[in-house]
């Protein structure tokens, strides 16, 4: 399993992962982008592939297949694509969507054949325990009941664009998270950090710091050190296992 789970940036807060993608995929195979979090508005997501391609203007790597509902997922072999990259929007979308179709299998068949996923925001919190870490900031608007992600993360949940807003909103989310976090463990990426998981290695890039909530009490860790998976769960979860 690999995975790229960002923080929520974009243009120059993800160099680092956007490099490291490329560093993972096969260029001359295919990406598949899931960018369903997002309103498919009058363009019907054209606007959301120029974008990717924007982001990814300096990296190499090969063509980029959109879904544009998840249906079209149904005939798509797992083998056909070198990485996946899921954009962000509203969670409560993606993560219905997904499993109103045969996506959410689709991508669980991905990760066990050993795939490159790399998620943004929304595209990233769905990886984790449960996606209700992030209800202070997003809408279920969808009335989506079985909130239950792909559960990628140790038992973590995950949540993005933390600290990056003004100081009301970050009270705001930690208040939330502080919480939330005496039932789920959570974990609180800034745009400009991301979560790298590859097999039993695990170490959070970039050049803020993150946070763990764990039983009411948040703590600040700094980004770039490589641990093992039990490591890195003794490490933020302050856990003994």
């Amino acid at each position: 399993m690999k995975l790229i789970l960002c923080g929520g940036g974009w243009a120059e807060k993800t160099v680092i992962p956007n490099k490291l993608f490329e560093t993972l995929i096969d260029t001359s195979k295919p990406i598949l982008y899931i960018p369903l979090a997002r309103n498919a508005g009058e363009d019907n997501y054209d606007s959301c592939k120029t974008w990717l391609e924007g982001e990814f203007q300096n990296i190499r790597h090969g063509e980029i297949v959109m879904l544009r509902s998840v249906s079209e997922i149904a005939d798509k072999n797992v083998n056909d694509f070198t990485g996946v990259f899921i954009g962000g929007g509203n969670t409560y979308k993606l993560l219905k969507e997904l499993k109103e179709g045969p996506a959410f299998d689709w991508l669980q068949e991905y990760i066990q054949t050993n795939g490159v996923i790399y998620g943004c925001s929304a595209g990233s919190i769905i990886f984790g325990h449960d996606i209700d870490a992030c209800l202070y900031m997003d809408e279920n608007n969808v009335a989506l009941t079985d909130v239950k992600g792909f559960n990628s993360i140790f038992g973590f949940s995950f949540t993005a664009h933390y600290t990056n807003k003004n100081e009301e909103k970050t009270k705001k989310a930690t208040d939330y998270l502080i919480e939330y976090s005496k039932k789920t463990l959570v974990l609180a990426l800034p745009e400009e950090d991301s979560l790298y998981i590859n097999g039993d290695l695990v170490k959070v890039i970039g050049s803020r710091p993150y946070y763990v909530f764990n039983k009411g009490i948040r703590l600040e860790f700094q980004p770039n050190t490589e641990y093992t998976q039990d490591e890195f769960i003794k490490q933020i979860s302050n856990v003994q296992i």
